[in-house]
């Protein structure tokens, strides 16, 4: 059978979309944000021209696989539901997460992590993740301890906010936030080490110029040898514990694996944050959320109308907002083949926030995320086999971490943008710059 070539953008449409699309991708930082540019992004609502440069080039070439006319790389860019999750259940072959660009990028501090391992290691190094995250399940085993920790920091920001005035801003609460991450991941002795984080962070944001800046090995040993203390102590109730009962050998790589987590545990800190902005401006959901805390505030639970706010946050403002993958042989898709090597790129905000498609794209719904989904390319956690191991973790925590922090709180947003129920919520919004009044009830 003759192969068929996918349909390419003119250069004109090409630059377009670099312009509109790739670099603002890159520019905020694809590894960890940079907050001068979130800023920026949210001031020319970049998500919102992104979505838009994608619709034009939909009614332009029709909801196929486009490629787009560059010199250096085979990209693709998909413009159909349907084609994102065929790609995502056919993932990690022949679509591979291993793609070029995340190796050059997470090898920098997981230089053996499951998301760039290759087709040998990769199955192990899965169900390591499974196993410890218990990936499909709404609560973890440990959930007691982890929900203890969670509420334990949530009463204690409660307090400090009290006492700096009633104000919670991002540094506050991302600190808090980590306290819990450290707890829940490494156990209560780590629960102050700033610097394992710290550490991450530094090599995170080496990685958003990892095809350009040079390794930092002698940073990495350092932020890995601090991990594996922490791990080797497999305190009780936390993530190291299960780590050291989980069957692993040198090919595992146990340690490396857990930077991941904590990178992920960063993206859940911003948006629980926007949940806040979302439930501070939202009163009928806000007194949904309130009813379940009041059902039982203490007790792990799976709280679905706090779940269900924070998947509305990442659908919105996606923590993810280009899902990679890389073809590792000749591939049908959309009537056409792509070529081995090929990058696939899909725009979470294009298929979140397509207003020309669904009405609910630029309003707060969380009923999307319960009973039958809706026929879209949702896709806030990725999807398929390869799917976020520990989205079921992360919607547990961020859930929990917020109910300790609203039980008996008002909160108000204190910042721009004003968000509205009945109006378009922003395609961008700046997690770093919002701020909240919070008092007793």
């Amino acid at each position: 059978m003759a192969q068929r070539r996918p349909v390419t953008a003119s250069v004109p449409d090409t630059a377009r979309t670099v312009a509109a699309v790739l670099l603002p991708l890159v520019a905020r930082g694809v590894i960890i944000r940079r907050h001068r540019v979130a800023a920026v992004g949210e001031w020319v609502d970049a998500d919102r021209r992104l979505v838009r440069a994608l619709q034009r080039l939909r009614r332009r070439y029709g909801p196929v696989p486009l490629a787009l006319r560059l010199p250096l790389r085979r990209i693709v860019l998909l413009l159909d539901d349907g084609d994102v999750h065929r790609v995502l259940d056919a993932s990690p072959d022949p679509y591979a997460t291993a793609t070029r660009e995340k190796r050059a990028a997470l090898a920098r501090f997981e230089p053996h992590g499951v998301l760039i391992s290759d087709a040998a290691d990769r199955p192990d190094r899965r169900r390591f993740n499974e196993a410890v995250l218990d990936t499909g399940k709404p609560l973890h085993h440990l959930a007691g301890p982890m929900a203890a920790a969670a509420r334990h920091e949530a009463r204690a920001l409660r307090t400090q906010v009290a006492a700096a005035g009633g104000t919670l801003d991002w540094p506050t609460f991302t600190a808090a936030w980590f306290r819990v991450v450290r707890r829940v991941t490494l156990g209560d002795a780590a629960r102050d080490d700033t610097d394992v984080t710290d550490l991450l962070a530094r090599l995170r944001a080496q990685a958003n110029w990892a095809t350009v800046a040079p390794p930092r090995p002698a940073l990495t040993a350092q932020f890995l040898d601090r991990l594996r203390t922490h791990l080797d102590r497999a305190e009780p109730g936390s993530l190291a514990e299960v780590v050291a009962a989980t069957p692993a050998d040198a090919h595992t790589a146990a340690t490396e694996q857990v930077p991941q987590w904590l990178f992920a545990f960063d993206a859940a800190g911003l948006s629980a944050f926007r949940t806040l902005a979302l439930l501070a401006t939202h009163p009928r959901e806000m007194a949904a959320v309130r009813a379940e805390i009041a059902d039982g505030p203490g007790v792990p639970a799976e709280l679905p109308a706090l779940r269900a706010a924070v998947l509305e946050s990442v659908r919105l403002w996606p923590t993810t907002p280009a899902i990679l993958r890389e073809t590792t042989a000749a591939t049908e898709l959309g009537g056409a083949t792509l070529a081995r090597g090929t990058l696939v790129l899909i725009c979470s905000a294009f298929f979140h926030r397509d207003g020309e498609r669904h009405a609910w794209a630029d309003d707060f719904t969380p009923r999307l995320w319960s009973g039958e989904p809706p026929r879209a390319a949702l896709v806030p956690f990725s999807h398929g086999p390869a799917v976020c191991a520990g989205q079921d973790l992360v919607l547990f925590l961020t859930s929990t971490f917020l109910a300790g922090l609203l039980d008996g709180q008002d909160v108000r947003q204190a910042s721009r943008p004003a968000l509205r129920p009945g109006r378009p919520l922003p395609g961008t919004l700046d997690p770093f710059h919002l701020r909240f009044a919070i008092a007793p009830r």
